[in-house]
């Protein structure tokens, strides 16, 4: 591996197995287990056995709300609510939770975000504010709105809570396919593979994929250290934080063996070939997975059972046409 799992000196990681089982109790009956879906023999023309965890049939349809409802139920509440600044997919599972919560909710959202998202965060009753740029600019002026507000400030990847909650998938995952070899996530801002890696330890191989166009944790591991980085291209709604989280960071240099890199193009292959083969319809951060198997950027061994992990599905259909 291109980072040692346990390097002596290191503190010991921010996210444990234990917290990640106490988020699962308080998220239970807020959030669906989703199946898991096994392919047969040389699907896709890609080696080794290959699943899908398709956490894109979870609430709102991403893996969200998993750490939205775990920060949710974790904090103090009360009638100032809650705000998050999101590139799409954490507005929705915020505001969802806080629907079901009965807390009002008031997200902040880049000008890139996907219009699908955007006015499916209004109609579940958030008030959303449009912020041009990016999500980094979208979180300033979300950072700027606290200082005027009580309301509890929900951080999309780098909260112990949000981390732990993600973590969930994880632990179903380990239930359903006890045999899993190797767990391949997208990775946007590193809350979602902070939380898969947390829970396997070591156990289980976790590849991170990035966007050639988004290499935010691939960047941080190169440095030692998180760093900025430029974003774009069309996962950006989802994969585009400038940052990777210092708690993802850090669980990530212990138990993520490496990121791979992927071309925009690769991962709109893999759109096409999840929706034509499997009727699977994912948003470009959701596909990425399965793009580092389409093009060779990871490629697993005869015998090795590999699960994609299918994080998302907020897209227009036609956009695959």
């Amino acid at each position: 591996p291109a980072v040692e799992l346990l390097s002596p000196g290191l503190e010991p990681p921010p996210i444990t197995r234990f917290d990640i089982e106490e988020a699962a109790e308080r998220i239970a009956g807020h959030v669906r287990r989703t199946p898991v879906l096994a392919l047969e023999r040389g699907a896709f023309g890609v080696p080794g056995r290959i699943s899908l965890k398709l956490e894109l049939l979870q609430h709102t349809g991403s893996f969200k709300p998993r750490g939205a409802f775990s920060r949710m139920l974790s904090a103090e509440l009360d009638d100032q609510g809650v705000l998050a600044a999101s590139g799409g997919n954490f507005g929705l599972a915020v505001a969802y939770a806080a629907r079901a919560l009965g807390q009002r909710a008031e997200i902040f959202v880049p000008s890139t975000a996907s219009p699908v998202k955007v006015q499916a965060i209004r109609e579940l009753g958030a008030e959303v504010h449009v912020v041009p740029g990016y999500y980094a600019d979208a979180y300033a002026a979300c950072e700027e709105r606290a200082f005027d507000s009580g309301a509890i400030f929900m951080h999309p990847y780098d909260q112990p809570a949000v981390v732990a909650g993600q973590g969930t998938i994880a632990m179903e995952l380990a239930e359903h396919v006890p045999d899993v070899d190797t767990v391949l996530v997208a990775v946007g801002g590193g809350g979602l593979i902070g939380g898969v890696a947390a829970w396997f330890a070591g156990e289980v191989r976790v590849i991170g994929v990035e966007p050639e166009t988004c290499p935010t944790l691939h960047a941080a591991l190169a440095a030692g250290e998180p760093i900025d980085v430029e974003v774009g291209g069309i996962a950006a709604d989802a994969l585009g934080a400038k940052r990777a989280g210092q708690i993802g960071f850090e669980i990530a240099r212990r138990f993520v063996e490496r990121v791979v890199l992927v071309p925009d193009e690769a991962i709109a292959w893999a759109q096409r070939r999840l929706w034509s083969e499997c009727r699977v319809l994912a948003e470009p951060g959701g596909a990425a997975s399965l793009a580092a198997l389409l093009t060779g950027a990871y490629t697993p061994g005869p015998d090795e059972h590999v699960v994609a992990l299918i994080c998302g599905g907020n897209t227009d259909p036609a956009s695959l046409a």
